[in-house]
C-alpha cells in the first residue's frame, strides 16, 4: 500500500513537472508568434528551448498556426498534449532577438525553471524601445523619405511627414480603443490622405511638388513583415501559416486602399499623375538620405534596438542605391544599368540579405531584424497609387478610355512583381545561409547539452 502511494506521488510529481515544462515551451512560442517571427524561427527556438527543458526532439511534436500553438510530448506509452491560444500580433524585433538569446543562455548557464520563467516574463512585459510619439514621428519621417524617392522637394517631405505622423497616432488610438484592426488601418489611411490633400491648398510657392505627399502619406501601414514572413513560410513548406499570413497582408492592403479611396472620393481628388513628373531627378546622395530616414523610421515601428538604427540606415542606403543603379538608365541624370525596376529591386534586396547573413554574427540579432527595415524603402508606392487611382476613376464608355484602365492594370501587376521580388530577395539568401548556419548551431547545441549532462544539471524526460 505504501509502495503504491509512493509510486502514485512520484508519477503525479513527474506529470506536474512535465506540465510546467510544456507550459514554458508554449509561452516561449506564443511570444515569438505574437512578435511576428517567421515560422521556421519559431520552431527552431522552441526546439532549442525544449532541449534546455529536457524534452528530447524525437518525443516532441510542434504545430504552429497563426492563432494557435500545439505541443505534444509522446514516447509511445505516454502522451501529453497542450494548446496555447495566440491573442494579439504586433511586430517586436527586440522580443524575437531576446527570446533567441535566452534559449542559448538558459542552456549555457544552467537556468532553473523559475529563473527561465522570470527571464521570459521580463521579455514579455518589457517596455518598447520607443514611446508612441517617437514611433509616430519615426513613421512620419519614413513616409517623408518615401516622398523624396518619388520625386518631391523637401517642403513636400515635411507635408507628407506631418500627415503620416497624425495618421499613425490615429491608428494607435484605434488599436488602444479595441477597434477592429482593419478598420483602424482604414481610418488612419483616410486621415493621412485628407491631411495630405489639405496641404495642396497651402500657398503654391511653398513647394513645386504639392501632390507628391498624397503618394506617401499612408505608407506607414505597408505590411512588410507579414509579407516577407509569408514568402519565408511558403519556401520553408509551412504552407498553411504562409497562406494565412498572405490573406492577412491582403486584408491590410485592402483596408489601406479603402481608406485612401474614400478620402479621394470625399475630397473629389482628380487623377493628378499627368501633372507630376515620374522621371527621377534627385542625386544619389538625396536618395541615400531618404532611404536611411525611411529605414530608421520603420525600425522604430518594428521596435528594433536603438543601437541598430545606424546599421539599418546603412542597409537602406545600400538597398535603394543598388536598386536605382540597376534600374535607372542613361536617360536620367544618374548613371545606371537600365535593367528595370523589378530586377533593380531584386538586386537591392538580395545584396542586403547576403550582407545580413554575415552581419548577424557581428550584431547578434536575427537576420530579419536587419533586412526587413532595410528593404522597406524600396516599396513601389507610386505604382500602387497609380493602380488605385486608375481603379477609382474607372468609367470605360469608349475605346479611348480603355488605355487609362490598362495602364492601371499594368501598374498593379508591376507593383505586385516588385513587392514579390523584394520579399524573395530577402528570403532566398537567408534560407540558403540558414542551412549552413544551422549545422554549426546544432553542433554547438549538442556540445552544450553534453557539458550540461556531465555537470549533472540535465535531466531528460
Amino acid at each position: 500500500m505504501i509502495l503504491e502511494e509512493h509510486l502514485e506521488t512520484t508519477v503525479k510529481a513527474h506529470d506536474q513537472l512535465l506540465h510546467r515544462r510544456v507550459d514554458l515551451l508554449l509561452r516561449t512560442g506564443k511570444l515569438l508568434v505574437e512578435s511576428l517571427a517567421d515560422t521556421n524561427r519559431i520552431v527552431r527556438n522552441m526546439k532549442r528551448t525544449a532541449a534546455y527543458l529536457g524534452i528530447p526532439e524525437e518525443k516532441l511534436h510542434i504545430n504552429v498556426s497563426y492563432t494557435m500553438l500545439m505541443v505534444n510530448v509522446s514516447d509511445g506509452d505516454y502522451s501529453f498534449t497542450k494548446f496555447q491560444r495566440i491573442e494579439t500580433h504586433g511586430v517586436n524585433m527586440t522580443a524575437i532577438s531576446e527570446v533567441s538569446k535566452l534559449s542559448w543562455r538558459a542552456i549555457e548557464e544552467d537556468y532553473s525553471l523559475d529563473r527561465y520563467e522570470e527571464e521570459l516574463e521580463k521579455i514579455r512585459t518589457k517596455k518598447r524601445n520607443y514611446t508612441p510619439w517617437q514611433v509616430a514621428i519615426g513613421a512620419g519621417f519614413a513616409c517623408g523619405g518615401f516622398c523624396i524617392q518619388f520625386g518631391c522637394d523637401w517642403m513636400a517631405f515635411l507635408y507628407a511627414s506631418i500627415a503620416a505622423i497624425i495618421g499613425m497616432r490615429v491608428r494607435a488610438k484605434c488599436n488602444e480603443s479595441g477597434l477592429n484592426h482593419y478598420m483602424g488601418i482604414a481610418i488612419a489611411a483616410f486621415v493621412s490622405t485628407i491631411l495630405a490633400w489639405a496641404s495642396t491648398l497651402l500657398p503654391a510657392e511653398w513647394t513645386t511638388t504639392p501632390w507628391h505627399p498624397l503618394l506617401a502619406c499612408a505608407l506607414f501601414i505597408v505590411p512588410g513583415v507579414p509579407l516577407i514572413n509569408f514568402v519565408d513560410d511558403m519556401l520553408d513548406n509551412y504552407i498553411q501559416v504562409g497562406i494565412v499570413r498572405a490573406v492577412n497582408t491582403l486584408l491590410m492592403v485592402a483596408a489601406m486602399a479603402f481608406g485612401i479611396a474614400f478620402a479621394v472620393k470625399l475630397c473629389h481628388i482628380a487623377d493628378f499623375f499627368p501633372t507630376i513628373s515620374m522621371v527621377p531627378h534627385h542625386a544619389y546622395w538625396e536618395y541615400a538620405i531618404a532611404a536611411a530616414i525611411s529605414a530608421m523610421g520603420f525600425s522604430m515601428i518594428f521596435n528594433i534596438q536603438r543601437r541598430l538604427l545606424w546599421v539599418v540606415a546603412i542597409g537602406g542606403i545600400i538597398a535603394v542605391c543598388t536598386r536605382n543603379f540597376v534600374n535607372l538608365g542613361a536617360s536620367t541624370d544618374n548613371i545606371g544599368l537600365d535593367m528595370g525596376l523589378v530586377i533593380g529591386s531584386f538586386s537591392g534586396s538580395v545584396l542586403v540579405s547576403l550582407i545580413a547573413v554575415k552581419a548577424v554574427h557581428w550584431f547578434h540579432v536575427p537576420n530579419h531584424v536587419l533586412t526587413i527595415p532595410s528593404v522597406i524603402p524600396m516599396i513601389p508606392g507610386v505604382l500602387m497609387y497609380r493602380m488605385l487611382f486608375g481603379i477609382i476613376n474607372i468609367n470605360v464608355q469608349s475605346i479611348d478610355q480603355v488605355t487609362p484602365l490598362m495602364k492601371a492594370i499594368e501598374s498593379g501587376v508591376n507593383s505586385g512583381l516588385v513587392i514579390m521580388v523584394i520579399a524573395l530577395g530577402v528570403a532566398i539568401p537567408n534560407i540558403f545561409g540558414r542551412k549552413y548556419i544551422a549545422s554549426s548551431k546544432n553542433k554547438r547545441l549538442a556540445e552544450l547539452l553534453k557539458e550540461r549532462k556531465a555537470r549533472g544539471k540535465f535531466i531528460e524526460w
